[in-house]
């Protein structure tokens, strides 16, 4: 394998040598109309090379993708994509941070200039022009203070102001949909989305964030860890002349406190893909480094991935495989993961020394990066990331079929469901929402539940005709058991999809109720008797009236039994 990888290393290399030009140079970045206008001037010259818009944004205007390796016919090129080792490129889904949007301009302008027997050994490259469309048009000089160029640039949110990095899944965007479609008529192999980085001062110009090692399955995980990430940091600084180091995000506020890996929730772009097994990556370039700098290691990550795509095409598809197998098959899955801080290594790190100085505008100590005093030494580096709960994988759910948004986003993620043709009973378990938090503010137009708590109820479920059965055997598991499983952290119940089922419909009148309480109570003597000892017990319990005749409420036959059930079902 390692000799196999020179020679498609080579092969590669010399079609591409000497090719790199102006695209990768200057402090510029085309404008929305200018990049399209660029794309299409090369598919009308180039069959190989094909321009589609895929589907809607939120600005009105599509989101385009290009595809190197296309065929003449739509659709033969979309079954090639499935069928061949493809990387998906999302470029721009921050405008701001258009790194990717340069770089991928030389990789078409590369697959131009290349042999029909170059070709051959290359694998199926689609790249989202620009991802967020809105922010493209939404162009200024300032909206990143801290970043070095270029000259004007696109905006963080959308049209609507939603930061499409945290769409994926409760797809409030239409650009989260027409993603969906584009990714599911692909299926790629490999996922990279590009981006810059804010934060602390180093030497490095690239940064990535990987997969959080403890999600993934063992297949692509060794993949990742063991051949494709030590393979980008070798070729990177021996071909490239750039080092590349995990993402930096700090573990407390100093390096030499550390940094910790990234926590890839289903939520982002490549935590979404995550869910079907794509290898995938973000990159993040350092604000810092000069704009051409960071164009072209943004360029040098993704031709060297491709590299190394055509040289392991088969163990790819096998480890992806063997994924989807293994969470077909799964009985419990991990979740609700948070950084093991008892577990750290340590990571050597190119740094700048840093101190505190006086502010003369402030009067307060400000942090101060001295580029003249470079080092090289260990930090400390927490990466592993521990499961706080587990679930267990049911053999299917069940979905009303008045649950319209969960079925249409279902439907986009290609899930198989299985239409109820009759009105049934069917002895299932359901979600019994005991405890859930939301933050103070609201974050993407949502409140997040997090935290959240559930009660597995035992129940006779009525299914009626109209309703879906979502069976777990099949290839999407791992994104139906993500969004249907509200104790998951991305869950479509954490994202409000349920909340009208939280909510109360019905309740007493104290002065009514009292009598029929008294005959509850007379009628049940182990609940009068957990009723006397919460009297007995709990101060605050004897001292309200309305809680008392609560209590006894909701364990009589008159509280609406649907009262933080979720509509969402299961049988295991």
């Amino acid at each position: 394998m390692k000799i196999f990888l020179s020679i498609i290393t080579l092969v590669i290399a010399c079609a591409l040598s000497g090719q790199t030009n102006d695209l990768l140079r200057g402090n510029t970045t085309p404008t929305y109309d200018e990049l399209i206008t660029f794309y299409k001037t090369y598919a009308q010259q180039d069959e190989g090379i094909q321009l589609y818009a895929m589907g809607k944004s939120d600005y009105g205007k599509p989101i385009y993708v290009c595809i190197l390796g296309a065929l003449a016919d739509s659709s033969q090129t979309f079954t090639k994509a499935r069928n061949a080792t493809t990387l998906l490129v999302n470029n721009g889904i921050h405008p701001g941070e258009p790194c990717g949007i340069n770089a991928s301009r030389q990789l078409v302008k590369d697959y131009a200039n290349m042999s029909e027997k170059e070709r051959k050994n290359y694998p199926v490259v689609a790249l989202i022009l620009a991802y967020n469309v809105g922010g493209m048009h939404n162009r200024s000089s300032f909206s990143r203070a801290n970043q070095e160029g270029p000259e004007e640039y696109g905006f963080r949110g959308n049209a609507r102001n939603l930061d499409l990095n945290r769409d994926f899944i409760k797809m409030d965007s239409e650009n989260a949909k027409t993603f969906a479609l584009l990714f599911h008529a692909i299926d790629p192999d490999v996922f990279i989305d590009t981006h810059t980085s804010n934060g602390a001062d180093y030497q490095y110009t690239m940064t990535y964030i990987a997969p959080t090692y403890d999600r993934m399955p063992e297949a692509t995980r060794k993949l990742m860890y063991d051949e494709l990430i030590p393979h980008l940091k070798g070729s990177m600084s021996k071909r490239w002349k750039y080092e590349i180091t995990p993402y930096v995000s700090m573990y407390l506020s100093r390096l030499d406190e550390g940094i910790h890996a990234f926590n890839t929730l289903p939520r982002y772009a490549m935590g979404y893909c995550e869910l079907f097994h794509t290898l995938s990556f973000t990159t993040e370039t350092h604000m810092l480094k000069p704009f051409e700098d960071r164009v072209r290691s943004t360029y040098a990550f993704l031709r060297e991935t491709i590299t190394w795509m055509a040289a392991n095409a088969r163990d790819i598809e096998v480890a992806r495989q063997t994924a989807r197998n293994d969470y077909k098959y799964k009985s419990v899955v991990s979740t609700n993961y948070v950084l093991d801080e008892s577990t750290k290594d340590s990571i050597l790190f190119k740094g700048y020394e840093w101190r505190e100085i006086p502010s003369s505008l402030t009067e307060q100590p400000r942090l101060f990066y001295d580029r003249e005093k470079p080092f090289t030494r260990y930090i400390p580096h927490f990466f592993k990331y521990a499961a706080t709960d587990s679930v267990r994988v049911p053999a299917f759910y069940i979905v009303g079929a008045q649950e319209t948004k969960t079925l249409e986003y279902l439907r986009l993620n290609e899930v198989q469901m299985i239409p109820s043709s009759i009105d049934t009973v069917v002895n299932a378990k359901a979600f019994k929402v005991v405890h859930f938090s939301n933050g103070t503010k609201p974050y993407e137009g949502h409140y997040l539940h997090t935290q959240t708590k559930v009660e597995l109820k035992e129940m006779n479920v009525r299914v009626k005709k109209g309703d879906f059965i979502v069976p777990l055997k099949q290839d999407k598991a791992y994104y139906i058991l993500s969004v249907l499983d509200p104790r998951m952290e991305d869950s479509f119940f954490a994202w409000n999809f349920y909340d009208s089922y939280l909510q109360q419909k019905e309740y007493f009148s104290a002065y009514v109720f009292e009598e029929k309480a008294v005959e509850i109570l007379m009628n049940n003597p182990e609940l009068q008797k957990e009723f006397r000892r919460k009297q007995q017990e709990e101060p605050k319990f004897k001292e309200s009236r309305w809680e008392q005749l609560y209590f006894i409420y909701k364990h009589s036959p008159y509280y609406e039994p649907t009262h933080n059930v979720l509509p969402v079902y299961f049988v295991e």
